[in-house]
């Protein structure tokens, strides 16, 4: 891992770009090939009833899952079975990040963005405890990722995120509202047939 000790800073939004090089970023997607093995990749429904554009799936105690109930976390995969365990390769990202916690993730949520897929802005509020950040990995193609505000409306910026960046959404940024436009489809060799993954590190109770 690169050590990064100035990061990119937009409106609190801290961007560690290159931080996981290409071997680091093949070892990862392997410990992500076997989570989705165990925990199949599924396509949620938003309250409304809608299927989501992107695929999930997650690791740790908890997952991430949405229904016609709402927003939630789960302690099992929609199959019944408890979601894997964090990979030590994520885990270290975090550790290298927020140096001196002793506190892990709970949850490693993981979204495929095939081409065409998005992600509106939305908050990550669902956590019991905002005081820690949620720690975005990105690998795959570029993806256009948008900050906003406190709110949904006003003004909003948009940086390009690249394989192996790494966004900490902590302090001030930790619940604005945030998205991914769009993906550069295969701008990236490091998916086979493309796509990009993002792993969001949560710490949720």
């Amino acid at each position: 891992m690169h050590e990064t000790p100035h990061p990119r800073i937009i409106r609190g939004f801290h961007l560690h770009g290159g931080f996981l090089d290409n071997r680091q970023q093949v070892a990862m997607l392997a410990d992500i090939r076997a989570i989705a093995a165990a925990a199949p990749l599924f396509r949620p429904m938003t309250p409304s009833g809608r299927p989501m554009s992107v695929e999930m799936t997650s690791a740790g105690r908890f997952g991430w899952f949405s229904d016609s109930r709402g927003y939630r976390y789960r302690d099992r995969h929609p199959s019944g079975k408890g979601w894997p365990p964090i990979p030590k390769s994520v885990l270290d990202v975090w550790s290298a990040l927020l140096p001196g916690s002793d506190r892990h993730p709970d949850c490693c949520l993981i979204n495929l963005y095939r081409e065409g897929a998005r992600m509106g802005l939305h908050r990550d509020c669902d956590e019991a405890d905002f005081s820690w950040p949620v720690v975005s990995i990105s690998l795959g193609d570029d993806a256009l990722f948008r900050m906003g505000n406190a709110h949904r409306s006003g003004k909003t910026e948009s940086v390009w995120l690249q394989s192996g960046d790494v966004m900490v959404m902590g302090g001030t940024a930790r619940l604005l509202y945030h998205g991914i436009d769009r993906i550069k489809f295969a701008s990236s060799d490091l998916l086979a047939h493309g796509g990009r993954l993002n792993l969001t590190l949560r710490v949720v109770d």
